[in-house]
């Protein structure tokens, strides 16, 4: 159907909101993935507590064009992604990928291949911040 929503942010992201962004009557499901930041990271020893996003120039536009190429993967289906950048706690939200359609395995599938495309394709880094003060970076 069509990308309803696909941005970075630097604000909180709402769940809800994105959900709200898909719905339609014709639609009777709905699947939702949220991204949040956990408190370690197998490759490193310490504890994690906050992540820091950063984002290349072109990084919404790349967005846009990786959410529209899920959107020609998946045609009967209606997608809301996006993606925090700078200081994230422990527990923040650091994506929500939404998709919705007439049935599960489509929403399912559509916002699977969403997720891992962002993942794979957006050119997004993250500063792992320590408990001990270090940081590590992820994505360079």
């Amino acid at each position: 159907m069509s990308v309803r929503l696909a941005e970075l942010s630097d604000d909180p992201l709402d769940l809800a909101a994105h959900v709200a962004a898909v719905s339609d009557p014709a639609h009777g499901a709905i699947a939702t993935f949220m991204g949040t930041v956990r408190d370690h990271d197998p490759s490193v020893t310490g504890e994690v507590t906050h992540l820091d996003y950063s984002a290349h120039p072109d990084a919404a536009s790349s967005l846009s064009r990786i959410a529209e190429g899920v959107a020609l993967d998946h045609p009967e289906t209606a997608l809301a992604v996006t993606h925090r950048v700078g200081l994230l706690a422990v527990g923040d939200a650091a994506i929500v990928a939404v998709a919705a359609s007439a049935h599960r395995a489509e929403a399912f599938d559509a916002c699977r291949d969403l997720v891992e495309r962002v993942k794979a394709e957006l050119p997004i880094w993250k500063r792992e911040i320590l408990a001990d003060g270090s940081h590590t970076w992820v994505g360079l």
